[in-house]
């Protein structure tokens, strides 16, 4: 079974310093139909403007990975981490029994433009953690590089459920597959530029979830970034 969801079918929120795209129910945006997709619960797709950004606040048990796509994210949490995440960066924090935390876009001008995901872990109550680590364009240039993993497979960031994220650039004739094993399902979206998967145009935005299926199949990019996550 494949399912499609556009672009302009998720939830939006524009609180002026944030503009933020919801694949899935998220704080005032509830769709009792999207509620997730297995332990995949949330994809946020956000803007921040200069110098503008998310105060200190607490999570609790969820896996927490932030994608840059255009700009500079800054981070602090209460374990003590500071960073700069830029684009190839893949940032995981498991939040685990508690963790307070910051993001900001100190760029005097020009947005923040990046992908938040939270993926349920299969354990609660772990001390939490964090990891940052740096896929550069190569490596995701017509193929589907894992990024995140279960057990830290090809130097991923690991993350504590049985899911894995892959991440992909294509272009032209390049072609990229993905085998699915009985039981598990795929769910992929379109971070920018347009690309088929399994014969359905895709843009920007959009998205697909599929079961039931052998196997994923991108193809037909053009200026095409996109995330693949394997779940159960």
């Amino acid at each position: 079974m494949i399912e499609l969801r556009r672009a302009a079918e998720r939830g939006h929120a524009g609180h002026g310093w944030l503009d933020s795209w919801h694949s899935f129910s998220f704080a005032d945006y509830h769709d009792p139909a999207h509620m997730g997709f297995g332990p995949l619960r949330v994809i946020n797709e956000d803007r921040i403007q200069p110098g503008t950004g998310f105060g200190t606040h607490g999570h609790r048990d969820m896996e927490i990975i932030s994608y840059v796509l255009e700009g500079a994210l800054a981070h602090k949490d209460s374990m003590g981490n500071g960073s700069a995440i830029v684009p190839g960066d893949v940032q995981r924090m498991s939040a685990g029994r508690g963790v307070q935390h910051s993001e900001f876009n100190h760029a005097k001008d020009g947005i923040t433009h990046f992908l938040q995901i939270w993926i349920e872990p299969s354990m609660r109550g772990i001390e939490p953690g964090y990891e940052q680590k740096h896929f550069d364009a190569a490596s995701k240039r017509g193929r589907l590089r894992l990024v995140a993993s279960p057990d830290g497979a090809e130097g991923s960031v690991t993350i504590h459920q049985d899911a894995r994220m892959y991440a992909a650039l294509l272009d032209g004739a390049e072609r990229a597959e993905h085998p699915l094993a009985p039981g598990r399902r795929a769910y992929v979206h379109v971070a920018r530029g347009k690309l088929t998967v399994n014969g359905n145009p895709l843009a920007a935005g959009d998205a697909l979830k599929a079961s039931g299926v052998e196997r994923i199949v991108f193809e037909g990019g053009a200026g095409a970034e996109a995330l693949l996550f394997d779940l159960p």
